[in-house]
């Protein structure tokens, strides 16, 4: 049975039994293997951790408000930027798209009726959150000041603060991602429905599969690195300490071969997620699927030969630098493929506006930035000039939250329908993209003018001709700090509230669309075959989210 006549035969009504109420008690989530509740405690996980990253950062942009140190001592500072840096990256975006939609979505896109290791599964997210609790730890005890790159020596040597505890929370937590890497790989590989073949899976699987690959082969690389750094501090052998006899350049190589990386596996989730987005609202195929998906395992190939452009200034041969430089914008390449080739999908479809679309296309806007200014970072004689300065901040938030967190807000927006079985009100939700997208350029664009000028990044104190770029920044960080409050009200409003999403509100293609709104429990009653091409949205369907609106009207007239 094909997919659109499936959809069609659904029945616009909220399931009397699904996964949310199959059985409801805090021991069922607790010990379940359903991939949909693992997805959802991850959800709950990092919304936690975000609140927390989110706080660290609005003490920074409060102190940088004033050129003078009005809120906090230098060592204070230290600790916020810190603090903001480790939670925000091993907490939040690491495994906000990978941990949350891979786990609810990815198995329902290939007719899966869970993931290939359940328990393993669920065994990641308590890693998680023991790594989580060090994290928690290491906050009430007073942080951690080394920076979240934790560079030798100061982390291995000469800090005071909590750094082995800082350590331990981003060594356990690796080991979660490396779990879900490798469980997703295996997922995908062996637990396809017949007819989806490499070249008919979504593009959210590609990324997912791209994601895993770095996840599995990239994560034990930083979990060494961590470990040797805090045997260092620990027992005062010598391998990143020059007084030890170590070499502090060695730990620059190790920390980013991981974590160059692991900004792909923050991006490209997200752009997985952009890819069914802008296909679903815009009524069409998307446009050279093929490149799209060999780019997603270019970029994750492609990740791990660039990391030596961080240490241009390092003392690194100046040939090295050359051949870093090439290969840094080499892989830029496949990451424009995915941006020509989302425009093209848009060229002449049948748009609407609705939240997830208004996400991605800012997700297309604001990561082009980060991309572009990248470029710039990878060239030897701009990056001296601008490196370690605020130019270097805005580049990389571009990226990650103009990025990463764009996507995984279209993600949440797109599926939650799914997820819930009811709609949130499009109004609020259409203003809520507005705001993060003008609060955030506010807060980080003249992030780049002042960088450029040479503010240093991680001093909180500065000359006061900088001053007002600062207040812009910090005014845009209040704006965005409401723009991220107001979706967790209208998110919890419409669970009780919200109308009755239907099986496909979106009038998507795809096996997850077929099934209720929330899912049964075990997904697929039986193992469903797929027999046509991926998004394959035949005749243009205008303002598709109302159709079924218009259907009823029409019918009752």
């Amino acid at each position: 049975m094909s997919t659109i006549a499936q959809q069609g035969a659904a029945e616009h009504r909220m399931p009397r039994h699904h996964f949310l109420n199959a059985a409801y008690s805090i021991k069922s989530w607790l010990l379940t293997m359903d991939h949909k509740r693992v997805g959802l405690l991850y959800l709950f996980s990092i919304t936690f951790f975000f609140l927390i990253g989110g706080t660290f950062a609005s003490l920074i942009r409060l102190e940088l408000a004033t050129p003078e140190a009005d809120l906090m001592e230098a060592d204070q500072y230290n600790v916020a930027f810190s603090m903001h840096g480790i939670v925000m990256i091993f907490f939040f975006l690491i495994p906000s798209i990978p941990a949350v939609f891979g786990n609810f979505i990815m198995p329902l896109m290939i007719g899966a009726k869970d993931v290939a290791f359940p328990k393993l599964n669920l065994m990641s997210w308590y890693l998680f959150i023991f790594g989580g609790t060090f994290g928690v730890l290491t906050t009430l005890l007073g942080g951690v000041d080394t920076g979240w790159t934790f560079y030798t020596p100061f982390s291995s040597t000469y800090s005071n603060s909590n750094v082995i505890l800082a350590g331990m929370a981003a060594f356990i937590a690796g080991f979660s991602s490396i779990l879900t890497g490798l469980n997703f790989m295996v997922t995908i590989h062996k637990m396809r429905a017949p007819g989806i073949t490499w070249f008919k899976m979504p593009l959210f699987v590609w990324g997912m599969y791209a994601t895993s690959l770095i996840m599995v082969l990239g994560t034990p690389v930083i979990a060494i690195t961590l470990a040797l750094m805090m045997v260092e501090r620990g027992l005062h052998i010598g391998i990143f300490d020059p007084a030890l006899g170590g070499d502090p350049v060695l730990f620059q190589h190790l920390f980013w071969f991981y974590s160059h990386p692991a900004v792909y596996i923050m991006i490209l989730p997200g752009m997985g997620v952009i890819s069914e987005v802008i296909a679903a609202f815009s009524r069409k195929r998307i446009f050279g699927y093929e490149f799209i998906a060999m780019s997603s395992v270019s970029i994750a190939v492609l990740g791990f030969f660039v990391w030596g452009h961080h240490l241009f200034v390092s003392g690194q041969s100046i040939y090295a630098g050359m051949v870093f430089s090439f290969i840094t914008m080499l892989v830029a390449v496949p990451s424009a493929i995915k941006v020509f080739n989302w425009m093209a999908t848009i060229y002449r479809g049948s748009v609407s506006y609705d939240a997830p679309m208004l996400y991605a296309l800012g997700f297309i806007g604001l990561f082009s930035i980060g991309g572009l200014t990248g470029v710039f970072l990878a060239i030897m004689g701009l990056d001296i000039h601008m490196h370690d300065t605020y130019f270097v901040v805005a580049h990389f938030h571009y990226v990650m939250v103009g990025g990463a967190v764009t996507a995984f807000m279209a993600a949440l927006h797109f599926w939650w329908p799914k997820i819930s079985g009811r709609m949130y009100p499009e109004g609020w939700s259409r203003l809520a993209a507005f705001l993060i997208f003008a609060g955030f350029n506010m807060t980080f664009f003249p992030q780049f003018i002042v960088g450029y000028l040479g503010m240093p990044r991680r001093y909180h104190v500065y000359p006061e001709e900088w001053q007002l770029l600062n207040i812009m920044s910090s005014a845009g960080a209040t704006v965005l700090a409401v723009a991220f409050i107001v979706p967790v009200i209208y998110l919890l409003w419409s669970l009780k509230n919200g109308k009755i999403a239907g099986p496909n509100p979106w009038r998507a293609t795809g096996l997850e669309w077929i099934l209720s709104s929330p899912p049964p429990e075990h997904n697929f009653p039986t193992t469903p075959i797929v027999e046509e091409e991926p998004y394959d949205y035949g005749e243009v369907i205008e303002n598709p989210v109302h159709v079924e609106e218009e259907e009823k009207a029409h019918e009752h007239a």
